[in-house]
């Protein structure tokens, strides 16, 4: 019976591990989803091998531990691969100090329309992105008192999916379909804060198990991206992790970068021990200050992130 336990402990953890060490070898859009888990993974195939151990000492289970430990220190290495410094010195002074709310609120999460609206309004954020807004928008005009400039819903688009809202008019806006699988879900727009222009991108992209179109839809963003001059700021639902393959590439490419540690966004059910698929990248001069978790998730299946950050002179 012991050895039968081993067995099967062995099993699981070998599975598990096989599955991660997987993207060593080559990059498949189908195991995405563990990418993204790799940290939690790892986490797991330890636990399993250890428990094995229990049941039975032998070298294999410990050669499972090993491994497990080598992938979960690798997945903790790669979350911070593109971190912004943390050792900023205080005496590096902002222009302004501004704030952004992002937040994937969820197409169906009608019932909460209301108090998600409560929220954009009572945030005190300059900049507003929502992603699948359908359930604010009968809550639109009194949103637009406190935010009078928007992009999307009815406004450069007939649909309400991607939005984003501002307290400052637009210098410059754009709204375009990244790929064939969405519309209307990358928004650019320039804005005047206290006498500096600056660039608030928003976007949702596809699950990146979809094919392949979550690498399509980057490469596309990335070529965008890569023609807009001056700070810039982009926040949005990505569906996956900074480790996955395709991130660390769009990441590489375009200079953005995070903060670190990013808050967990999904699932809801794990809180502040999920992973982190809703993102806010910056590149200098703009500088991320703090990148918080929203913890009502008012019914959608994701947090929202508040983040606040300023201008290097």
């Amino acid at each position: 019976m012991r050895h039968t336990v081993y067995c099967v402990l062995c099993v699981l953890a070998t599975l598990a591990l096989g599955i991660l060490a997987a993207r060593y070898v080559a990059d498949s859009w189908i195991l995405a989803f563990f990418d993204s888990l790799q940290t939690h993974i790892s986490l797991v195939a330890i636990v399993l091998a250890l428990i094995a151990l229990v049941f039975k000492r032998h070298w294999y289970a410990t050669f499972l531990v090993l491994v497990g430990a080598a992938l979960l220190v690798h997945s903790v290495i790669m979350l911070q691969e593109y971190a912004v410094p943390s050792f900023i010195a205080p005496a590096e002074a902002s222009v302004g100090s501004f704030r952004l709310l992002s937040f994937n609120i969820e197409d169906s999460n009608f019932e909460n329309g209301g108090r998600i609206a409560d929220l954009i309004i009572g945030s005190k954020a300059d900049i507003v992105e929502i992603f699948e807004a359908g359930p604010i928008f009968s809550q639109m005009d009194r949103i637009t008192q406190v935010y009078p400039y928007h992009i999307g819903c009815g406004v450069m688009t007939s649909d309400c999916d991607s939005l984003m809202l501002s307290k400052r008019p637009f210098q410059t806006q754009l709204m375009r379909s990244l790929g064939s699988l969405w519309d209307n879900r990358f928004i650019l727009a320039t804005i005047d804060m206290e006498g500096q222009p600056v660039n608030f991108a928003s976007v949702h992209l596809s699950k990146p198990y979809f094919d392949a179109f979550h690498q399509i839809e980057l490469d596309l963003l990335g070529s965008i991206l890569g023609d807009v001059k001056g700070p810039l700021i982009l926040a949005g639902d990505f569906n996956a992790s900074v480790i996955v393959p395709d991130m660390r590439d769009f990441l590489a490419a375009t200079g953005l970068r995070h903060a670190f540690p990013e808050p967990a966004t999904w699932p809801i059910e794990a809180g502040a021990y999920g992973i982190t698929i809703d993102h806010v990248f910056a590149r200098a001069p703009l500088r991320l200050v703090s990148v918080k978790q929203i913890p009502d998730a008012m019914g959608s299946n994701h947090f929202g992130v508040m983040t606040e950050f300023g201008i290097s002179k």
